[in-house]
């Protein structure tokens, strides 16, 4: 049987480099790929990889619709609330949660939303 290996999702985006600046110079993730003549990008923050690109002529596109939200585990979501709450569009503060999370959310400047959670001890 096959094994999954890793999720790296790929965001669909019209401003490929504003993506990257978001990523890069406010959420301090490391771009390791940028190939503008194939408009896609790369990033990567401590093993969290995610990627991004102008749409091709295969998939209609006029704004991110994903439904969802991309949810990343931190060691300390405070921490990351505390260097970012002043630098995003915030979806909800941060919060403890009686399902045993502390977490917030925000969204790119694309308009995805991306939680950040850390379980506690109860």
């Amino acid at each position: 049987m096959a094994k999954l290996t890793a999720l790296k999702p790929m965001l669909y985006t019209r401003d490929l480099k504003g993506t990257i600046a978001f990523y890069t110079e406010v959420l301090g993730f490391t771009c390791g790929v940028f190939e503008e003549s194939l408009g896609w990008a790369s990033f990567e923050k401590d093993g969290i990889e995610m990627m991004a690109c102008l749409p091709n002529a295969h998939i209609p596109f006029d704004t991110p619709v994903f439904t969802g939200s991309f949810y990343i585990t931190t060691d300390d979501v405070d921490a990351l609330w505390e260097e970012w709450k002043g630098k995003c569009h915030i979806c909800y503060d941060i919060e403890t949660f009686e399902y045993g999370m502390r977490e917030f959310a925000l969204y790119d400047n694309n308009g995805y939303l991306l939680q950040f959670g850390q379980e506690i001890n109860q």
